[in-house]
């Protein structure tokens, strides 16, 4: 039986590069996709060490011609997508009366448009094998809200409100549409906040401690296998407590 094949957007670092990982050592095979191709290479090796065949590809979520090319490669490769983790995503934070037009547009365009014409990429593969999992990566911000990130808190919500207006429309071809809503977690963007930020945080999560990459990508893993067959439009959140 051929493997799976999961395209994961954001791959090269952090959350995304441990989601590849984590899925190709549960079987599947990998596109790791990011504007960094020297990256997702390095990451496509440690992919093939571990059994999986891997395609790295280029993906600038900001270009509708990157997204089209990026899945098309993919699909050359490997004539089928199954699994696809949109999981790319960028900040520009500040407050709303001084926030750029630029930086609102640039967030909105890449995490929730960009992750919406993916998912157009990989349905009409998915409805005619009548088979599929697509699991957005959103926020506990998305549910909770933040001062400070109105771009980034609507992208985040809209990808929820995406995920179940998708869930809705492509059940009866048995696609699942899932949410993972990380909390705060130990990446390169959590590495920046000062220690008395992170301990104003921690003292807002119940577990007391960030959460781990792995974390997230475990939950991706169960929401790409055959056992979550029957769980669509869910948002599963993986924060700690710090949102119930």
């Amino acid at each position: 039986m051929l493997n799976r094949v999961a395209f994961v957007t954001g791959a090269s670092r952090g959350i995304g590069r441990e989601i590849a990982l984590t899925l190709c050592r549960a079987g599947f095979d990998i596109v790791a996709a990011s504007r960094v191709i020297e990256q997702d290479e390095a990451i496509a090796e440690q992919i093939r060490a571990c059994s999986g065949q891997a395609l790295a590809v280029n993906l600038d979520l900001s270009s509708y011609d990157s997204i089209r090319e990026a899945f098309a490669t993919a699909l050359r490769k490997f004539g089928r997508i199954d699994v696809l983790v949109n999981n790319a995503g960028v900040t520009r934070d500040g407050l709303a009366v001084r926030m750029k037009r630029e930086d609102w547009d640039r967030v909105l365009q890449i995490n929730l448009s960009g992750a919406f014409f993916a998912i157009q990429q990989v349905l009409p593969s998915m409805m005619k094998q009548r088979y599929g999992r697509i699991i957005n990566i959103s926020s506990i911000v998305g549910e909770s809200g933040n001062a400070g990130q109105a771009n980034y808190v609507a992208a985040k919500a809209g990808l929820i409100g995406l995920t179940k207006a998708l869930a809705q429309e492509m059940a009866p071809r048995e696609i699942t549409v899932n949410a993972v809503a990380p909390g705060f977690i130990d990446t390169d963007m959590t590495a920046v906040l000062t220690d008395e930020l992170k301990q104003k945080l921690l003292a807002q999560v119940p577990l007391r401690r960030l959460g781990r990459p792995e974390e997230i990508a475990a939950a991706v893993r169960f929401l790409a296998s055959e056992e979550a067959g029957y769980i669509t439009g869910h948002v599963l959140n993986v924060n700690g407590g710090m949102y119930m």
